[in-house]
């Protein structure tokens, strides 16, 4: 939780509280829902929370955002975010039903009144959004193919409408068909050695009608 205040040292005390119960949350989700890895889980701040949150040092949304997470699992990145972010919309959905079980739950202890979760494919998605957030669910080639038509037309943050994807490692070759995405080192942002080859991902989409 330390760190989480370090990088973000204007939470309000209700934010700090629902942060903090993150650490019960998840501990006690994963005894019966394995979302977290075992060796993961006590690095639950670091690798999952502050993760997350990399999408918040490339861009802070605004009020009324909407944002889709796509292959949310146990809630990454959107549940932080939708602490961080209150009057941002989010919408957490991934294929595996004990997942978005896991998600609802942690929303509901949360009162997170700004996330709405579901068990559905990308591509069945109706409705259109401002970004879509993910954290290295598939390769952006498909990624893309699921969500190209669910982009907003109308821009109101310094970055356009698209993708936020989180993502390590060499991206050379995944982006080479992708001249317009451009790519944030996390490193840059936070200190842990974890970060050191993860990086935001971001790739503007046009509108389709």
């Amino acid at each position: 939780m330390d760190e989480i205040l370090k990088y973000f040292p204007n939470l309000t005390d209700l934010q700090i509280e629902q942060f903090q119960k993150l650490d019960f949350l998840y501990h006690d989700w994963n005894e019966k829902i394995n979302v977290i890895s075992r060796k993961d889980i006590d690095s639950l701040y670091t690798k999952h929370i502050l993760h997350s949150l990399g999408i918040a040092k490339i861009m802070k949304f605004e009020p009324g955002t909407t944002v889709l997470d796509v292959g949310t699992g146990g809630g990454f990145p959107g549940i932080p975010l939708a602490i961080l972010f209150p009057e941002t919309r989010f919408y957490l959905i991934d294929v595996i039903a004990k997942k978005i079980k896991v998600v609802q739950g942690v929303a509901d202890a949360l009162e997170l009144k700004n996330v709405k979760a579901e068990q559905k494919r990308a591509e069945l998605v109706k409705g259109d959004f401002d970004f879509i957030v993910s954290r290295a669910v598939t390769n952006m080639p498909d990624f893309v193919s699921w969500i190209k038509d669910k982009i907003k037309k109308q821009h109101k943050h310094k970055l356009k409408n698209g993708i936020l994807y989180l993502k390590g490692g060499d991206l050379t070759e995944e982006l080479k068909d992708f001249p317009n995405a451009t790519l944030y080192d996390l490193a840059d942002h936070f200190e842990d050695e974890f970060f050191e080859t993860k990086k935001v991902v971001h790739l503007p989409l046009k509108f389709k009608p």
